[in-house]
């Protein structure tokens, strides 16, 4: 296992068309969600994730981007990665718990992540270990009623040492999530919260996740960091658009993706 190391473009480039040959081989579908968050997971495995931190994926469909994360600290083999979403697989589509020592719970029931992780942080409190937890969510999560409790609960006992990091991407299941709620701007419906609101302009640029991820980490208030990512980052024919939530990679996509990336 490899932690604390610097991520390189060339590393960035790597892990994605890993990810990518994963969908494309086993033709696996939430291409979107999967490549609107890997740029942040990549960051926080290999350079803020500390041996005693625990990872809550809430959006749990993004689970591709979480296997390449743990290959990526060599916690799964390549091998292990081409299960994916297979038969008799220990990576199914959606993460199990115990997966890792840095992912203990089974997540996807979209909308309990933020729970998991205040009990996570609560529980460190009480035992005084000094630990982060960070609980990666989608913006349409934040239309659940369960989230908005454990968002009170975060700020209610000063959880600091629980990050949150919100893909902000704009697309959930049935539509732009604007339209299935009103979601639009999360600084208007966070700032009259107690609450140090970061925002990251580029979800998928390296220096920037970093320095939103400094400014997160060391802070001793709570603090969320808002990621403006596109769904379906990476494929020109995908991104932003709604089907890259559902559909797998069309041998043409994956060619040009491929091509555009090797």
């Amino acid at each position: 296992m490899k932690l604390n190391t610097k991520l390189t473009i060339d590393d960035q480039k790597k892990y994605r068309n890993v990810l990518a040959k994963m969908h494309f081989d086993l033709n696996v579908g939430h291409v979107g969600g999967n490549f609107s968050s890997i740029d942040a997971m990549l960051i926080i495995f290999n350079e803020y994730l500390s041996k005693n931190d625990k990872f809550v994926l809430s959006k749990g469909h993004s689970s591709g981007a979480l296997y390449v994360c743990l290959f990526s600290i060599g916690l799964l083999s390549q091998t292990e990665l081409m299960t994916f979403h297979s038969e008799n697989t220990t990576l199914p589509g959606h993460p199990r718990p115990f997966l890792s020592k840095f992912t203990p719970f089974a997540t996807g029931s979209l909308g309990h992540g933020l729970s998991i992780s205040c009990g996570l942080a609560k529980s460190n409190i009480l035992r005084n270990v000094n630990s982060n937890i960070f609980c990666f969510m989608s913006d349409g999560e934040w239309q659940e009623g369960s989230t908005w409790e454990a968002f009170l609960f975060f700020l209610k006992h000063k959880l600091f040492r629980l990050k949150i990091i919100i893909d902000v991407n704009g697309l959930q299941g049935f539509g732009n999530t604007n339209n299935i709620s009103i979601m639009s701007d999360f600084n208007k419906r966070l700032s009259g919260f107690p609450v140090k609101l970061i925002n990251c302009e580029d979800g998928h640029d390296l220096e920037q996740l970093r320095h939103s991820l400094n400014a997160c980490v060391s802070s001793n208030e709570p603090s969320i960091i808002l990621l403006n990512t596109i769904k379906g980052h990476g494929f020109n024919e995908l991104e932003g658009k709604l089907e890259s939530h559902y559909l797998p990679l069309s041998k043409t996509q994956y060619k040009k993706y491929y091509g555009e990336n090797s």
